[in-house]
């Protein structure tokens, strides 16, 4: 049996569907799962461990039998823990079927098989009685259903059905409670990831603006939470504008409506300023008396920050109010969080009449502005970097000439405007899809040079000479930034795109970037190599099972590669100098034979070699690059900064994972890199050298 997945495809710039193995999707998800990462998280594992003992305890003290459902048990840590503590016995649900498989296994090697049900369903196709997945409701609900937001993965719906159909009433639930919490901020750069700021074009006689339609300016933006690691944020970066406040509880021991709802809570600013963004965590109390408390609180709000627990499976949230808002110290404003099932919003109001109090229920953002739907939040981060576009302004300027007859290719860049505006004499731009074309319209129509800039909504392959007006393209440009690539060099469709327009360029065109280099560099993470390393012995169970269904997961084909990651989020030092390990020159086609290097890095610092990061730097012209990796090596400890608009690629070495490190540390990291041009494709490996 065949699966189709989808993958992003660097010669063509377009997610394929692609036939695979049927354990392909399975082998993907299991190698890229947090279970790790939560294993590792010893704040939580505790904290679960000390709640459920308590509530084993209470039930014990009533003279009844403890009987435990564990809601998405994974490898059936919090189930073990409940039969340690003196459950009688255990239900433990698990609907994704090789975990299910794997959790069984785990129990039985830890011995607790009489005592736990590993049941393979979703919780709410359980059924109860005699013939039934469970002989009879339990009185014990241990869960852990939550995501950054807390409800995202159905967390209230699952409660809601167990407490009908599948728990006894008053029973005892760990969690017991959770919070979530809000509070207001003032942030230019956390904006900068939902509006689009004017953005100034120095010319050499005089400077232009260019701006964006007001359907931007108010559009509420999409409804997706971002969730980051809200820790990674200096202070200096925002202005907090309210205390902390509570917006909402759930009590997971009695009935949950998961209905849609919202709740109000008076603000009063400590501080006036523009009110733009919501930064909110959830926390949860183990036990009714809420003297067990999980938090996700961030450096700020804890007041012993140095013991701020790091976790990726669980981070923050940044909410945008759908348009920025100015407030005044002292002046009552009223936040409202509206929920669904499976996801939070928020709206600011200066103050309430009787209408609002009637129907103050509003659905969640919708993009009407298309902005939104096109480009992410990094992207708008990156369109908003006046220093990256001043990089450009100023390489565009060296290569137009007044009858230069340009050629934009990237998904919704401003480069057709930039070279409109410094004096080029025709611009065309292609836009592969009709939302960067209908978007782009309205931002050349914004700017009044509607008229001098032809859209052209074709795939470059596909355009012909007429497309063009019968001209040759002298200078071809390009970001290079595609909404589909995930890894750096995926952009290299750049290079595909440049070698199908060939014969529409003139014998000595100018091509902007000119070239593009990846580079490499050793590092050792702060914390991000936990999402990867085996747990071995997990507070006193062994988990090796679940150690080796993963490790056979990125073992199994092409799993086994580098992966994105925001590194500007997940500090690491660097304990090898940064390596050019190849280049790839836009001004030819794409090579027909494949590309490949060798090599090794010395390691120059000491430190535990986690793996290593890639990047693309690209070489606009002779002597003027943008970086989509590293920024600078900001000290003599080698400690990193990262372009903050883009992920990096990580391979992380799976030796240096284990838990058991090697007294004697490698002194180098030999490596091997190959570029496939058939199919976009850099494969990679690595050795220590002793």
């Amino acid at each position: 049996m065949k699966v189709f997945c989808g993958r992003a495809n660097p010669t063509t710039g377009s997610v394929e569907w692609l036939e695979e193995d049927e354990n392909y999707d399975y082998h993907q998800e299991i190698a890229r799962s947090c279970y790790a990462d939560m294993l590792h998280d010893k704040d939580r594992n505790v904290k679960y461990y000390q709640g459920i003992r308590a509530a084993v305890s209470r039930v014990k003290e009533r003279g009844e039998k403890a009987i435990v459902l564990d809601i998405g048990t994974g490898t059936g840590l919090l189930s073990m823990m409940a039969v340690t503590a003196g459950a009688d016995f255990c239900y433990a649900i698990e609907v994704f079927t090789p975990m299910a498989i794997a959790a069984e296994k785990i129990v039985e090697k830890n011995g607790f098989s009489d005592k736990i049900k590993v049941i393979n369903k979703h919780s709410t196709e359980v059924t109860v009685g005699p013939d039934g997945d469970m002989q009879c409701r339990a009185n014990i609900l241990i869960t852990e259903l939550f995501d950054t937001e807390l409800i995202g993965e159905g967390a209230l719906p699952s409660y809601e059905h167990a407490h009908k159909y599948l728990v006894q009433e008053g029973c005892e639930a760990v969690p017991h409670r959770a919070r979530v919490y809000a509070q207001l901020v003032e942030s230019k750069r956390m904006w900068s990831w939902n509006k689009l700021f004017p953005v100034h074009v120095q010319a050499e006689d005089d400077e232009k603006i260019i701006v964006f339609p007001s359907e931007i300016e108010n559009c509420p933006g999409v409804p997706s939470v971002y969730d980051i690691q809200l820790n990674q944020v200096p202070r200096s970066d925002f202005a907090i504008l309210s205390d902390v406040v509570t917006m909402f509880s759930v009590d997971f021991s009695k009935q949950v409506n998961s209905s849609s709802t919202y709740y109000t809570v008076n603000l009063e600013p400590i501080k006036s300023g523009m009110a733009q963004v919501i930064l909110s965590w959830w926390d949860v109390d183990m036990d009714p008396s809420g003297m067990i408390k999980c938090t996700m609180a961030p450096y700020w709000v804890q007041p012993t920050s140095n013991d701020v627990q790091w976790r990726d499976h669980w981070m923050q949230c940044v909410y945008f109010l759908p348009n920025e808002e100015p407030v005044l110290q002292g002046e009552n404003v009223y936040l409202t969080a509206y929920r669904d099932e499976y996801s939070v919003w928020y709206k600011l109001q200066k103050a309430r009449n009787e209408e609002d109090k009637k129907d103050a229920y509003v659905g969640s953002p919708l993009c009407s502005c298309q902005a939104h739907l096109l480009w992410n939040r990094p992207r708008f981060g990156e369109l908003n970097d006046q220093n990256r576009t001043n990089q450009y302004i100023q390489a565009l300027m060296t290569v137009l000439e007044k009858d230069s007859i340009c050629l934009c290719i990237s998904d919704g860049s401003l480069l057709p405007l930039l070279a409109q505006y410094l004096g080029a004499e025709q611009v065309f731009t292609v836009e592969n899809s009709a939302v960067s074309h209908c978007l782009m319209e309205k931002i050349f129509k914004a700017n009044h040079v509607e008229d001098k800039i032809k859209i052209i909504e074709k795939r470059p392959e596909l355009l012909t000479a007429s497309d063009l007006e019968d001209k040759k393209v002298s200078v071809l440009i390009g970001e290079p930034f595609f909404t589909t690539s995930l890894l750096p060099w995926h952009n290299l469709y750049f290079l595909y795109a440049r070698t199908a327009v060939a014969a529409h360029l003139t014998d000595d065109v100018t091509v902007l970037p000119q070239s593009a280099s990846l580079y490499m560099m050793v590092v050792e993470f702060k914390d991000l190599w936990r999402i990867r390393s085996p747990c071995g012995t997990c507070e006193g169970f062994d988990v090796h099972i679940m150690d080796d269904m993963i490790k056979n997961s990125l073992n199994f084909r092409e799993s086994k590669e580098a992966e994105p990651h925001p590194l500007w989020e997940y500090p690491c030092k660097s304990l090898s100098d940064p390596q050019e390990v190849m280049t790839f020159d836009f001004r030819l086609t794409v090579p027909q034979q494949t590309l490949g290097t060798d090599g090794s890095v010395n390691l120059l610092r000491t430190g535990k070699s986690h793996g290593a990061v890639l990047w693309m730097e690209y070489h606009l012209t002779a002597d003027i690059s943008v970086s989509t990796g590293l920024v600078q090596i900001s000290d003599e400890k080698g400690n990193c900064k990262w372009n903050p608009h883009c992920k990096q690629a990580v391979y992380f070495f799976s030796s240096a994972l284990e838990p058991e490190t090697p007294t004697d540390l490698p002194s180098a990291i030999t490596y091997a890199i190959n570029f496939n041009p058939k199919t976009g494709k850099i494969a990679m490996s690595f050795k220590p050298l002793s």
